[in-house]
């Protein structure tokens, strides 16, 4: 396989990170720090321990000069989606994105030297509910809630764009690990031969390894030609129905389980139809076209080498 561009030590030196905790956080600055590259952690508080950034994004203090000599900054911070949604809750998912996002993209703008990129978080969300229609960068955004969360977020960082940053926006699909996330949800009721598919089976759901989503972020870092939304997505969305047995497949099991929309109506509401019943087919095609290639770009690739992990 063709080896990725890798950024080296001397061009990229540090990279402050928000939501560095998380899942995809954590794993990204692993990698970076293997590289060589020292990681920031932009952190809530009042003082945090050298060389991490203290910021409070309620009150909105970030003192610009802590991001001085910064040369990539990633923004992943945000409220978790997967809760069940009041409007108090809806306003925390929409608020946590658009705040943080908003004064981070206003320091970069206030810098001497704003940092090279911005990596800032979005999601195929973006696209809500499309049943069959084959996504890509250059389609339009959808209609619902979850939709309108990440037309804001992008938007919200166009002051790092006009300050001469380059921008991507990581328009991430379901990442696979067993980590956390929804592999994780999946993998007890699999495992007992309980897992079938969610209501008719026919909705799409565009996935990436979290290996690949970690390679996919240090590419974009080193990336200079890209700019503005990116499918962090493989190259092979699946029905549920398809997934459904393909990880039982994995499993050596049996999928005998069907959740009804009814239930996930019930049990989840508004969120559960907004992310385990719409249908998303993106394609990474900016990712393709730059030259990206997927370690794991099939789901039984995917799922044999993160539950293969898991085992050794």
């Amino acid at each position: 396989m063709m080896s990725l561009p890798e950024a080296e030590p001397s061009a990229l030196k540090r990279v402050a990170i928000t939501g560095a905790s998380g899942l995809l956080g954590s794993a990204l600055a692993a990698q970076l720090r293997k590289q060589g590259i020292t990681v920031q952690r932009i952190k809530r508080g009042a003082a945090v321990a050298d060389p991490d950034i203290a910021w409070s994004s309620s009150s909105g203090i970030l003192d610009p000069a802590a991001l001085e000599g910064v040369d990539a900054i990633v923004n992943l911070a945000g409220e978790p989606i997967a809760q069940r949604w009041n409007a108090k809750r809806k306003a925390a998912i929409q608020q946590s994105r658009l705040t943080t996002t908003t004064i981070l993209a206003a320091a970069i703008a206030r810098l001497r030297r704003p940092p090279r990129v911005l990596l800032s978080g979005s999601a195929v969300g973006f696209y809500g509910d499309r049943g069959d229609e084959e996504l890509d960068e250059n389609s339009g955004p959808g209609s619902d809630f979850l939709a309108g969360v990440a037309v804001a977020w992008e938007r919200a960082a166009d002051a790092a764009r006009q300050a001469g940053t380059r921008v991507v926006l990581l328009r991430t699909g379901i990442v696979l690990t067993t980590a956390g996330g929804a592999l994780r949800k999946m993998l007890v009721p699999f495992r007992f031969g309980l897992g079938g598919r969610i209501g008719s089976g026919a909705q799409w759901m565009s996935w990436i390894a979290l290996d690949d989503w970690v390679r996919a972020a240090r590419f974009l870092l080193s990336a200079d030609t890209v700019r503005g939304p990116v499918n962090l997505v493989a190259p092979s969305p699946a029905p549920n129905a398809e997934f459904t047995t393909t990880l039982a497949r994995v499993l050596s099991r049996p999928t005998l389980g069907i959740v009804p929309e009814a239930a996930v109506d019930l049990l989840f509401g508004e969120m559960g139809r907004a992310t385990l019943l719409a249908s998303q087919r993106v394609h990474p095609r900016r990712l393709v076209d730059a030259g990206f290639e997927f370690a794991h770009p099939t789901l039984e690739q995917a799922l044999r080498a993160e539950l293969g992990a898991q085992r050794s």
